[in-house]
Parts: C-alpha cells; sequence; structure tokens
C-alpha cells in the first residue's frame, strides 16, 4: 500500500470540485477514491485540517463546517507531528526561501520516504530537485 502526504491545495479540491479556479479535482478526487478504497494512506502534518478549514471558510463559508465534518471522518490518516519533521521543515523554509507552512508537508514526506502531492506550482518549482515530490497536475498524464 502507498503512502501520500497531500496538502491543502489538494484536499480542498474536494470539496470545490466544480469551481472554475481549481484545476486538477479529478486527479484530487481520485486520491480521495484511493484512500477510501484501502490503496493508500495519507501521513498529514499537525496543520492540514486547519489550513483545509481555512480555505473552506473563505470559499464556502455555508457548508465549510460540514466539510470539516467530512474530513475528519477519513479513515487512514494518519497525523504525524514530531520535533524532527518540525527540525526539517524549517531547514526547507529557510534553504528554499518558502513559507513554513508548505514545507512542513514536504518534511514529513522526505522523512517518511512517501510522496508529496501538491497543486501549489510555486512550491513545486523550488522544491522539486529535493525529490519526493509530484505535481498533481503529473498524476493526470
Amino acid at each position: 500500500m502507498k503512502r501520500l502526504v497531500i496538502d491543502a491545495s489538494v484536499a480542498v479540491k474536494w470539496f470545490l470540485p466544480d469551481a472554475s479556479d481549481e484545476n486538477n479535482s479529478y486527479e484530487a478526487l481520485d486520491l480521495l477514491r484511493q484512500l477510501d478504497a484501502d490503496e493508500t494512506t495519507f501521513a498529514q502534518p499537525a496543520h492540514w485540517k486547519a489550513e483545509i478549514a481555512s480555505v473552506l471558510v473563505r470559499r464556502v463559508p455555508a457548508t465549510s463546517s460540514a466539510c470539516l465534518d467530512d474530513l475528519c471522518l477519513l479513515e487512514g490518516v494518519s497525523i504525524i507531528d514530531t520535533p524532527v519533521v518540525y527540525r526539517r521543515a524549517i531547514d526547507l523554509a529557510q534553504k528554499l526561501d518558502h513559507h513554513l507552512f508548505d514545507t512542513l508537508y514536504h518534511a514529513l514526506a522526505l522523512e517518511l520516504g512517501a510522496h508529496f502531492i501538491t497543486a501549489d506550482r510555486r512550491y513545486f518549482d523550488k522544491a522539486a530537485h529535493l525529490g519526493n515530490i509530484k505535481l498533481l497536475a503529473q498524476l493526470a498524464s
């Protein structure tokens, strides 16, 4: 069974699949289908749900609480909150000159030997050379 780390830029697509500014929703929904079919598990940093909720409350305030409830019911998702991941994320943030919340996902994937899936092209372009990262759009090919 494969283990993935997915960031909020991917997960919000589950709740906004028809939004005109959300590309690759099919690929994001397929990751959710793989989780539901026990084909994969997700390992996530501690701030994952808060980051998703932050986007949802802005984008779909009327349904954001229900969406968060659905997110909390997902099985096969483990939250990993260890000092070694934070230290690695801090190092990545400094080296890449990038926001810590984004580097936490990648640091977790690197520590676990998992793949980090993101829809954030800006971060991907900065960090692809480090490995263990795929752009959501690449899953379409």
